[in-house]
């Protein structure tokens, strides 16, 4: 399991300005990782072909589509209910199509339909190029469609697809799918499949086209990115190699990448910290545990000392990166001594973010097989401990920004009181802006004076744009 920056969250970003006239509407909410965010932009883009435009109103859709995640129990929980509320639709409704597609459709697949039998199709992740297919045959054949099929020939292929496409400043890139680590708590290599790197004439292509499209901020995208180049491409090309090439695009004023595993993490990446002027000065980095009892019954493959000399390594060439990691709290046999290592490794690397979770088993996980040792209330009381700490670290991390002049990428304009926009700065904090220029734009960077940091989020004021979006400067 990698992290998210979503995860848990529907996800609604619209991805076209409609310039020709709809019969077709479409209702899209994602669930999980940016992973799913960008199979559900995928599917967006092709529905669009097809005449469908995305709405925010399920009651008037002629398509729903819930992309889901099966990371945690939660997640799942938040679909079922979902999909409780989407009945009625379908009773007052029956043409209207229901699909689920992402990591929940692939684990659970037939048991689904038991579950919510006015379901039309089911796809996994790696069938969400037949979408528009799998509407179709929805509606002709009147009996559920179920496509869980992995793309066993190891390949990983988007085509371009020709329309009025527009992005917001940031955009995310897949680069990799699936997982070969095998970790015994994670369910991706179940719902993801093997790793199938993708070409990189194709990546770099959507990306020229994602900045032609108005994006400033790259995020490179993988269950493991650092793992890119070992399966899938005919002309072997290493994860370092791959950034600098994206990173030489013109029009990428910003670079990143998540998720990386320490057992891949590479000194040459470490050098394209320091060299490259546009890959941001944060790197997200999942430890899960600081005990090595409990990273090798995880089957982590890295011990706690070999992830701090790769941090101190890090931190020596790249002065003031913010790290942040993911952290499971609770798993099976983990004692109270083992939860103190962890706080001790969150103090010693003083994250500026965390991901954290109590351990919930999840099916067909080698974990599952383990005596699950630690009492729901013990996990509940170390999840809020580790939350303590890590909004102690946070609040001294952010006291370094107070007063300092930063450069945030605007990501759109905010209606709390006191706040006109909202962006981020490099280290990946959001940061609010007050600003007297009421001409900011999405995508222009700015230059703001932090005045105030609360929890994980820095507040300013602007005081000059440094570099203004492209529409910006041709208007």
């Amino acid at each position: 399991m990698q992290s998210s920056l979503f995860r848990g969250a529907a996800f609604t970003r619209p991805l076209f300005s409609a310039t020709i006239p709809f019969m077709k509407q479409l209702y899209l909410e994602t669930f999980g990782c940016q992973m799913n965010v960008a199979d559900s932009d995928r599917m967006e883009l092709l529905l669009f072909q097809d005449g469908y435009r995305r709405t925010p109103h399920r009651e008037s859709a002629d398509v729903v589509l819930i992309n889901t995640c099966a990371i945690r129990e939660k997640a799942e929980q938040k679909v079922f209910s979902l999909f409780g509320q989407l009945k009625p639709i379908k009773l007052k409704n029956p043409d209207v199509v229901l699909g689920l597609t992402g990591c929940l459709a692939q684990q659970e697949q037939d048991s689904l339909l038991k579950k919510m039998p006015f379901l039309d199709f089911i796809l996994g992740p790696d069938a969400i190029e037949s979408v528009p297919d799998a509407v179709e045959k929805a509606r002709q054949a009147r009996r559920p469609l179920i496509d869980i099929d992995f793309d066993r020939e190891k390949k990983y292929s988007i085509p371009a697809l020709d329309g009025p496409r527009t992005t917001g400043p940031v955009a995310f890139v897949n680069i990799i799918k699936g997982c070969d680590k095998f970790c015994s708590f994670c369910v991706v290599p179940n719902t993801r499949g093997r790793e199938k790197s993708r070409a990189d004439s194709e990546i770099y292509e959507e990306v020229r086209q994602l900045v032609s499209a108005g994006a400033r901020e790259i995020i490179l995208l993988g269950q493991n990115v650092n793992s890119y180049g070992k399966v899938g491409l005919d002309t072997p090309l290493t994860f370092h190699e791959l950034l600098r090439g994206v990173a030489d695009i013109p029009g990428v004023e910003r670079l990143r990448f998540t998720s990386s595993h320490p057992m891949d993490m590479t000194r040459d990446v470490i050098d394209a910290y320091r060299d490259l002027p546009n890959l941001m000065n944060h790197m997200h980095l999942p430890v899960q545990s600081g005990s090595d009892a409990v990273l090798y019954r995880m089957r982590r493959h890295h011990t706690v000392e070999n992830y701090i000399d790769l941090i101190d390594e890090l931190k020596q060439e790249v002065p003031g990166i913010a790290m942040t990691t993911d952290l499971i709290v609770g798993f099976p046999g983990e004692t109270e001594s083992d939860f103190e290592e962890t706080l001790t490794l969150m103090r010693r690397i003083g994250f500026h973010n965390s991901y954290m979770f109590a351990y919930s088993p999840r099916p067909f996980t080698p974990a599952t097989e383990y005596e699950d040792s630690v009492e729901h209330e013990v996990k509940q009381e170390r999840l809020q401990r580790v939350i303590r700490l890590q909004e102690e670290l946070a609040k001294a991390a952010g006291l370094d920004f107070l007063e300092r002049e930063v450069e945030v990428l605007v990501e759109s304009a905010s209606d709390r009181e006191g706040i006109d926009y909202r962006g981020r700065n490099p280290e990946y904090w959001n940061v609010m802006i007050a600003s007297p220029d009421e001409s900011l734009e999405p995508g222009d960077i700015v230059k703001v004076k932090i005045n105030h940091a609360s929890g994980h989020a820095l507040r300013g004021t602007w005081v000059e744009t440094i570099n203004p979006a492209l529409h910006s400067m041709i208007a």
